[in-house]
């Protein structure tokens, strides 16, 4: 047998397989702008309900459309009684984003424009999953803890509905506008492997919902969206400012990483990160949990001084290491941070599944189809001849 040369999977690290027209990130700068705007620019301006219409229609919104916009997004934002009975029966211990892909999967169903296949459809049924997906994500952490759903309120944004549905309580306005900044910090990043999961099923011509049912699951992965959990947890684990040089060492002695540091992108700090980084000092302050931040800051800063020592380079902090403080002073459970991120980042799956299936930044669609290189075995001079089932 001829031998061959097994190519390294390198994830498509550097692959670029499509263009866009929605996101880019400049990984050397430290620079991430949605349809031409930097997220600093946004973060300062700009909250999650405009940037998911920026996302979707290409263009900021006036007071009008921004206006009707709202409307659409509150009247979409209550789920079907049939969706709520389905959760009822499943296990409290059920995984959140299992819980939520599958959802997604069943309010196909109940959308009308779901087999429609026109632009303005597709704009429908994204407005649709926009609101629908915060709304399954509180209803779950409410029913299995035993309580009822909370009706959407109509008079809240899209930020401040989430955080009541999930507690039943109206949040406070700085609460709501910080956890606003949160969703459109999230809300979109380029090719990265949930969307591109997503752009993947919609090249099929799949509906919207396979789409971001696919999404959802490839979020669900460890090395996708579970790493501000990660970071949550590792706080925990250290517990005090004085354990994180220990921690942080032994860490790097055994190989491992400290969570939400590095990227697989940016070679600078990420800058999503400096905008997160006050927001959990201030809400740590605010909820008398200031610990949080200080171990965050601790474990940045022993770390940073750990990489320049061992390997003579800086180590960029990246959105989940202060996203996890900031979401833990909200109030809102450790185990729904990673669903929390999709509430958010739909919005960028939907923008990029119109894109990949109306063609809005290449000439034609096309169905993606990578090649792989085989190195498996062949037994004969062209195939595998096959013993027969008595004689093997």
């Amino acid at each position: 047998m001829e031998s061959c040369q097994i190519p390294v999977n390198i994830g498509l690290r550097g692959v670029k397989i499509a263009t866009t027209r929605i996101s880019d990130v400049d990984g050397e700068r430290g620079r991430l702008i949605y349809r031409g705007y930097r997220i600093e620019d946004l973060a300062a301006h700009v909250g999650f309900e405009e940037t998911a219409y920026l996302l979707l229609k290409e263009k900021l919104p006036n007071a009008a459309e921004l206006g009707a916009f709202r409307t659409e997004l509150a009247a979409e934002r209550a789920i079907p009684s049939s969706l709520i009975e389905a959760l009822q029966v499943q296990p409290a211990t059920s995984k959140p984003m299992d819980i939520l892909q599958a959802a997604i999967a069943l309010l196909a169903n109940a959308d009308p424009d779901i087999h429609a296949g026109t632009r303005e459809a597709a704009d429908r049924m994204a407005v649709r999953l926009i609101s629908r997906t915060a709304t399954v994500v509180a209803a779950w952490d409410r029913i299995r803890n035993g309580r009822s759903p909370v009706t959407p309120d109509p008079q809240l944004d899209h930020a401040g509905n989430f955080l009541y549905m999930l507690s039943g309580s109206v949040p406070d306005k700085e609460t709501t506008r910080f956890f606003d900044t949160c969703l459109m910090l999230h809300a979109e990043h380029s090719f990265n492997a949930s969307t591109f999961a997503a752009r993947e099923v919609a090249s099929t011509r799949a509906h919207m919902y396979a789409a971001v049912s696919a999404a959802v699951g490839s979020l669900s992965g460890d090395l996708h969206g579970g790493a501000n959990v990660r970071v949550m947890e590792m706080l925990q684990r250290i517990g005090t400012v004085d354990r994180v040089s220990e921690y942080v060492r032994s860490e790097l002695d055994a190989g491992n990483k400290i969570m939400g540091l590095g990227h697989a992108v940016y070679a600078v700090d990420d800058p999503r990160a400096k905008i997160l980084e006050p927001m959990s000092r201030i809400l740590g302050e605010k909820r008398g949990e200031l610990q949080w931040y200080e171990l965050s800051k601790a474990v940045e800063r022993v770390s940073r001084e750990e990489f320049r020592k061992r390997k003579g380079i800086e180590l960029p902090v990246n959105v989940d290491f202060y996203s996890a403080s900031v979401y833990h002073a909200m109030g809102i459970p450790t185990d729904l941070f990673t669903p929390v991120f999709a509430v958010s980042r739909v919005a960028g799956w939907t923008a990029h599944v119109i894109e990949e299936q109306f063609a809005g930044a290449s000439p034609k669609p096309v169905l993606y189809r990578p090649e792989s290189e085989y190195v498996g075995d062949y037994c004969g001079p062209d195939v595998c001849e096959i013993t027969p089932l008595g004689a093997r």
